[in-house]
């Protein structure tokens, strides 16, 4: 496939000072980053070579999509998903890994070869470890493309890079949370992941986030296309913090939007396997074989970390706080979004 085939919307490499300053920030991109179409979604440069195999990806009637901005519940709504799907059967879920239940559709492009060929050489004498590296580099459409059964997908990329008939062809979750406890979680995962590899501190990390210069955003543009499409049939659309508030009730939705049933024995058993304190020591959703492979920093918090709503009083001075609040009512004033919280306290 030619790599901008059928493509509405074009693909443009950042500024060589901004992107040479961002290279030094973002160690695991070696390479660059390019922003796409008129909202300038902001990607590694790995992106321009996948775009049209993401774009065009055929969904399948039975498929089910995970569709977020990073952290936003993301691992949590994708349990969640699986397992009234699959008839709440913990025991695969408990024995496969959810990377491999649940494909990152574009983790590949976040792979840069260079990155690869270091932690290939870090495992070097270990074939199984090594066919860990090339299972997780390895682009999911590809064996998305030749999975047999119902197929589970994750993906961060918004609804506009995505294949136009995803939502009329099959069931789609949308997860929203507070930019604020986005960011702050997400600082933690660019330091502990080394696809990543962000070296500064909170605040210069804010900065990108509110600039719109870190992959995955605009935020703001992300979230609205999902809001945009809530009311869709085939869509549902949660917030973060409701789903924090009243587990028990959103087992219940999605069961009704998977068209499964449970019983309440069935609801509070799965409403304790997703409790946060549970869920951290899962190591079937912990990223364990990322970590197996050396692809994660020593020091850093793990990848499920508090879970909390208004974790980021952690990080945000006062100044820093009021900066945020206003960049968020300038957003809001834009659009009708109505969170479930105030994103100030």
């Amino acid at each position: 496939m030619e790599a901008n085939a059928n493509l509405p919307f074009e693909i443009r490499q950042v500024p060589s000072e901004l992107n040479a300053q961002l290279l030094k920030d973002f160690t695991g991109e070696r390479t660059g980053f390019v922003q796409v179409g008129p909202k300038k979604w902001f990607l590694p440069a790995k992106y321009r070579e996948f775009a049209a195999h993401f774009y065009n990806f055929q969904p399948r009637p039975d498929d089910v999509w995970v569709v977020t901005f990073p952290r936003s519940g993301t691992t949590w709504t994708q349990e969640l998903v699986w397992l009234v799907a699959n008839d709440l059967d913990y025991e695969t879920a408990s024995r496969v890994p959810q990377v491999e239940r649940f494909p990152f559709l574009e983790f590949n492009i976040f792979f840069h070869d260079e990155v690869k060929s270091e932690i290939l050489e870090l495992n070097q004498g270990d074939p199984f470890k090594q066919q860990l590296v090339e299972l997780i580099s390895e682009p999911a459409y590809l064996s998305l493309q030749e999975h047999q059964g119902r197929r589970f997908v994750k993906t961060h990329l918004p609804f506009s890079l995505l294949p136009p008939n995803l939502l009329d062809t099959c069931k789609v979750v949308y997860v929203v949370r507070n930019p604020k406890d986005v960011a702050v979680s997400f600082y933690h995962l660019n330091r502990l992941i080394k696809t990543q590899g962000y070296q500064g501190d909170f605040r210069k990390y804010w900065h990108y986030f509110e600039k719109d210069l870190h992959p995955w955003t605009p935020y703001w543009a992300h979230v609205e296309e999902g809001w945009r499409r809530r009311h869709h049939p085939n869509l549902l659309f949660q917030f973060y913090e409701d789903m924090n508030r009243d587990l028990s009730s959103t087992i219940r939705r999605m069961g009704s939007f998977l068209g499964k049933t449970m019983d309440e024995a069935q609801v509070a058993r799965l409403a304790d396997h997703l409790d946060i304190r549970n869920f951290r020591d899962n190591k079937a959703v912990n990223y364990d074989l990322v970590k197996e492979v050396g692809l994660l920093n020593s020091g850093e918090p793990a990848f499920i970390r508090k879970g909390k709503v208004g974790a980021w009083h952690a990080e945000f001075d006062e100044e820093l706080d009021q900066r945020a609040d206003k960049w968020i009512e300038e957003n809001l004033r834009k659009t009708d979004i109505v969170f479930p919280i105030s994103l100030h306290k």
